[in-house]
């Protein structure tokens, strides 16, 4: 028996139908009576640099005469026209009304930079592009129109910032760049920034080839340089880096310093015997877990007495880090959970992972900046109306 469409689906049909027919006539005809305008404009210049008819001789062999058309698509508005553009032995003429298109529509050219921007790769941008204008962009094309980025990204890093935040954290994320001696690592230190009032920003970015001392001295002097004196600045949340920790002390005296808890539980757990796993992690967890400073380090101390002769070398170093493993005992109970972790800034290095890893390598280091730039931008923009509720309670 044959399926009874019902009226209500057929007047949908015919609606969406006409609708497509109507506007793709409208575009249609507009595009057509365009390229019909402009294609006369070229030729009107043409014929007026020439100074003569069609079949006029020339007056003197110098004076130019006509050298035919040649085709070039502009990406408009109204989508792809492929225009004949008139020319002499010497010399074309652009329609004036697309000279400042420059073969791409600045509002295409703006999408491009604000698709890249949102986090979509650059060959996922040309298909977007492709579906509105029917140009099918080259992943090379994006780049070159992304370059316009690098002047955003010397505004980023010469920005002046507020002095009043409260909270710093510090890591750094490594990523693959085409060198001409082969590919290279070229780490990425970051610091992400907290307010009393729970607003967060991602300050700075500097490249690195590495995480000594000096490199992280360079990030910390650059923010004290652009406004970040650490007057209220309360404490400073890193990952265990000995050159970082050693690099605070040089520009933040007077700042506390909280390590990670996440990467000193894998420092501590990475040489444990299978059998012993389960309870030293426990042990450990017990010392962050604790109910205050002075339970944490009763908690340390029953691990130490438990574990020294088996795990020496590992209680030793934990004891070593004890002071700046337990600073985020002085902050709001509340606290402490945020601020044990370098978790928050973590989770931005997420992001990049996920929006480099199909570039797999970056040719040069331009690149690198403008991606990263990119990412940290859309979580400021996105950061603006939200805060992280805990500190907002802190405030």
């Amino acid at each position: 028996m044959a399926k009874i469409i019902p009226i209500k689906e057929h007047y949908q049909h015919f609606l969406a139908e006409m609708k497509e027919s109507f506007w793709g006539d409208v575009y249609g005809e507009t595009r057509l009576a365009w390229k019909r305008l402009l294609e006369a404009d070229s030729e009107r210049q043409r014929d007026r640099y020439a100074v003569r008819e069609v079949y006029q001789r020339r007056a003197h062999r110098r004076q130019p005469y006509r050298n035919g058309y040649y085709e070039r698509d502009f990406v408009t508005r109204l989508g792809t026209i492929r225009l004949r553009i008139a020319r002499t032995r010497g010399k074309s003429f652009l329609p004036r009304a697309l000279e400042p298109f420059q073969r791409r529509a600045e509002d295409v050219a703006m999408l491009i930079r604000e698709a890249f921007l949102r986090g979509i790769s650059t060959r996922q941008v040309g298909r977007v592009v492709a579906t509105l204008t029917g140009e099918l962009v080259s992943p090379q094309t994006v780049s070159k129109l992304t370059r316009d980025l690098d002047e955003a990204v010397r505004q980023f890093h010469q920005a002046r910032l507020s002095d009043d935040y409260a909270y710093l954290l510090l890591d750094g994320v490594s990523l693959r760049v085409r060198r001409p001696a082969g590919r290279k690592r070229v780490h990425m230190r970051v610091a992400y920034g907290v307010r009393r009032d729970g607003a967060r920003h991602l300050l700075a970015f500097l490249r690195s080839q590495g995480e000594s001392q000096a490199d992280w001295e360079g990030l910390l002097q650059d923010l004290y340089r652009r406004g970040l004196e650490g007057q209220q600045l309360g404490l400073i949340v890193t990952d265990g880096c000995p050159g970082l920790a050693a690099a605070i002390p040089t520009v933040y005296p007077r700042v506390g310093h909280q390590r990670c808890w996440v990467h000193k539980m894998r420092n501590i757990l990475e040489k444990v015997r299978k059998r012993d796993y389960a309870e030293v992690k426990a042990g450990a967890q017990a010392i962050y877990l604790a109910e205050s400073r002075a339970h944490a380090g009763a908690a340390f101390r029953r691990f130490r007495t438990r574990w020294l002769r088996d795990y020496g070398p590992m209680v030793r170093r934990l004891e070593r880090d004890l002071p700046e493993l337990l600073s985020v005992f002085a902050f709001p109970r509340h606290l402490w959970r945020k601020l044990r972790t370098t978790n928050v800034i973590e989770r931005c290095f997420v992001e990049v992972r996920r929006r480099t890893r199909s570039m797999v390598c970056f040719v040069n280091v331009q690149s690198v900046d403008r991606i990263i730039y990119s990412i940290f931008q859309r979580f400021n923009l996105e950061w603006k109306t939200r805060t992280l509720n805990l500190f907002t309670q802190a405030a």
